[in-house]
């Protein structure tokens, strides 16, 4: 018979539907059950795209003995994390404390039901001992011993984790210090001791793209690039880590796309998860690359990582789906896998020479006896062997990889988890506006205003942003990171193609953010609302995780919205917000990278470009200022007609029939313009 996880909407909760455990979702009807039965509560957080969260489930949830444990000693819940980040950004920072090792995935902790407070905890335990770990049986009556002979001890240990958790973040900076451009510099530097030379990004194995650090590797060398002194190392730094990325195995070279992490130095073999909140990110950051160089490599990785994300994570309604698994038919990155003789097989004698020798379908077998694509010549090569122009080496690579792609498709897929979540879909909506821009896509950007239009129609109800749609049902009120990315993507999609209906969206965003998130004594935003659920703790966090800080992008996105309206309510919680992380940002710079970006803007304010005219020829104008890379520059082309805009671009009004635009530097505004040539002057001055 199927468990209580049976009426939830989550694929990674209905994976666990049919455990012989009696699994509850998290909420008061667990806790109450676990009071009167006097009973501890086992609380189990993954999602669907997690390997290691599948093996324990196979080991043990889905074992009739461990289950009968489990059901005995303990009142078990089963949690999403992607759903409930907010349950999980707590218990996980409560393992680290308790265990002082890292967190991660499948996390299981053991709940006291009175105060909902942890006294042990752990991520993944084996059924049986092996790894240095208990066998998962043993632990559970080892825990439940524990709680039910030394409840005192609990209870005092819980008491002095609360308060723990209470003085994790640092005090905020005094009004009297300067906020001044240190720790950027502190920054560069870290980033450059843990560079690595050969095969581009940060520190060995495992590898993560990091794209906030790509990010701003790229902006440190454009606002160096006029000066006397042009920092190409952070240029070299962020483009051979871009090239490596690409080249490697973290890369779909079939279908397009990217896989969550490399589990080596070198890129080549992937963690095979493939995360819509990387790929909106990395989307961006290969458009930007191809702006800042001009290299047609990074445009063509945008490109089909584009592609990949129309065409298989787009769901009818517009949104975007979370996550491919790494699994498919009980074994990681099956599904992308090849033997010699099946690629033989599907193309002609010379364009299999030349795909062999491009991705090393020649060379011995890297992952457990079969071939996973990663470029190992340069193209120039390949076709100098071939006897071949690069172009045609190219189009027989091209026309591998579309007789791969279309046998692919006839394999057994991993699992996509169908969820539509508020925040990661914020972070595509920029990607793709981004993207869209910079390599002339209408196809992105109309992809990008679908999106945000499906969230304003399923997932804003009554004033209130929600945080995840599934089956027709939009749940769980939304956390501080989908309100911020939220944000950000719109100013960003507002450049791409105005609306003035989206613009207000992302003034009531704002306004939330102000009045429902911001901790008013101190700066900063709360990861939940004022008004959310209760739990044992309502963390600020500050420091990028697998996505950016939502604090962070808070403070970056309403430095712009505050500038392009001239509201200093926005650029004065934005400021607040950077006294809060202060003290994070001076010590431990590597860890707050988007904060720091934010910081960046705060220091030197962006420039932010109005057009007002008729539609063609603001548009004209639009793209091309956006064929710059000019990270700290906003262009909006705003229509002629359009009437009742709010705050300072009121006054930004059309002049007669001219085309008319208007240069602000921060707070400061030149007097407009009424040519192209004029506006391109003032451009290239900056």
């Amino acid at each position: 018979m199927p468990n209580r996880l049976a009426n939830e909407t989550s694929p990674y909760l209905l994976q666990h539907a049919d455990n012989p455990v009696d699994w509850y979702p998290w909420g008061d009807e667990a806790f109450d059950r676990a009071r009167e039965l006097d009973k501890p509560v086992l609380l189990s957080v993954g999602y669907s795209a997690c390997h290691w969260c599948h093996v324990m489930a196979h080991e043990s949830f889905e074992d009739e003995a461990t289950a009968d444990v489990m059901n005995e000693l303990f009142v078990n819940i089963k949690v999403d994390r992607e759903e409930r980040p907010d349950v999980d950004k707590i218990y996980q920072t409560a393992q680290q404390l308790l265990t002082q090792r890292t967190g991660g995935w499948p996390l299981t902790m053991f709940i006291d039901p009175d105060d909902r407070r942890p006294f042990f905890g752990g991520t993944y335990f084996p059924n049986e001992a092996r790894y240095g770990m208990p066998a998962f049986s043993d632990l559970l009556n080892s825990v439940a011993t524990y709680f039910r002979e030394q409840r005192e001890e609990v209870r005092r240990q819980g008491a002095k984790l609360t308060e723990v958790l209470g003085r994790l973040e640092p005090p905020a900076a005094g009004n009297d210090l300067e906020i001044t451009a240190e720790p950027l510099g502190k920054l560069r530097d870290a980033l450059g001791r843990t560079f690595d030379q050969d095969y581009g990004g940060f520190g060995s194995a495992p590898k993560f793209p990091h794209p906030s650090t790509i990010d701003r590797l790229l902006r440190q060398w454009r606002d160096s690039a006029s000066g006397d002194d042009p920092d190409v190392d952070a240029l070299y730094m962020a483009t051979l880590t871009l090239t490596r990325m690409a080249d490697g195995g973290l890369f779909d070279h079939v279908g397009g796309g990217f896989c969550r992490y490399s589990v080596d130095q070198y890129w080549q073999i992937p963690h095979f998860e493939k995360m819509l909140y990387d790929n909106g990110p990395l989307l961006a950051l290969y458009a930007q690359a191809f702006l800042a160089t001009g290299d047609d490599y990074f445009a063509a990785i945008a490109n089909a990582t584009a592609d990949w994300m129309l065409s298989d994570m787009q769901s009818p309604q517009g949104g975007f789906y979370a996550t491919r698994d790494a699994d498919s038919e009980g074994e990681e990155g099956l599904y992308y896998l090849w033997t010699p003789d099946e690629v033989r097989a599907l193309l002609d004698e010379s364009d299999y020479a030349v795909f062999a020798s491009r991705f090393g379908l020649d060379a011995p077998a890297n992952f457990e006896g079969r071939w996973h694509l990663t470029v190992r010549r340069p193209i120039e090569e390949v076709a100098a062997d071939a006897g071949l122009s690069a172009s045609d080496a190219q189009s027989a690579i091209g026309r591998g990889k579309q007789a791969l792609l279309k046998a692919r498709v006839g394999r057994v897929p991993p699992e996509r988890d169908e969820k539509l979540l508020t925040a990661w879909n914020a972070l595509a909506i920029r990607g793709l506006a981004i993207a869209g821009r910079a390599l002339e896509r209408d196809d992105l950007i109309e992809a990008a205003v679908r999106a945000v239009e499906f969230i304003r129609s399923a997932l804003f109800v009554d004033g209130r942003l929600l945080a995840s749609y599934k089956d027709g049902e939009a749940r769980f009120p939304a956390y501080l990171d989908d309100h911020a990315f939220l944000l950000d993507a719109l100013l960003e999609l507002l450049q791409a193609r105005w609306s003035s209906e989206r613009l207000h969206f992302a003034v009531t965003l704002a306004d939330t953010l102000l009045e429902h998130f911001e901790d008013p004594d101190s700066g900063g935003f709360f990861f939940t609302a004022n008004d959310h659920e209760e739990l044992i703790h309502r963390p600020k966090p500050l420091a990028d995780e697998s996505v950016p800080s939502g604090n962070g992008i808070a403070a970056f996105a309403l430095q712009r919205l505050g500038f392009l309206l001239g509201e200093t309510r926005y650029l004065d919680a934005a400021g607040r917000t950077l006294r809060a992380a202060w003290r994070a940002m001076d010590e431990y710079p590597h860890g707050h990278v988007t904060l720091l970006t934010a910081l960046e803007e705060y220091l030197g304010h962006p420039e932010i470009v109005i057009i007002r005219g008729d539609e063609d020829e603001t548009g004209r104008w639009r793209d091309a200022a956006a064929k710059l890379y000019a990270p700290r520059r906003l262009v909006f082309a705003i229509g002629r007609d359009e009437a009742s805009l709010p705050g300072a671009l009121a006054d930004r009004a059309a002049v007669d029939d001219d085309t008319v635009a208007y240069r602000c530097l921060g707070t400061h505004c030149e007097l407009p313009v009424t040519s192209w040539e004029a506006l391109a002057a003032s451009l290239s001055e900056l």
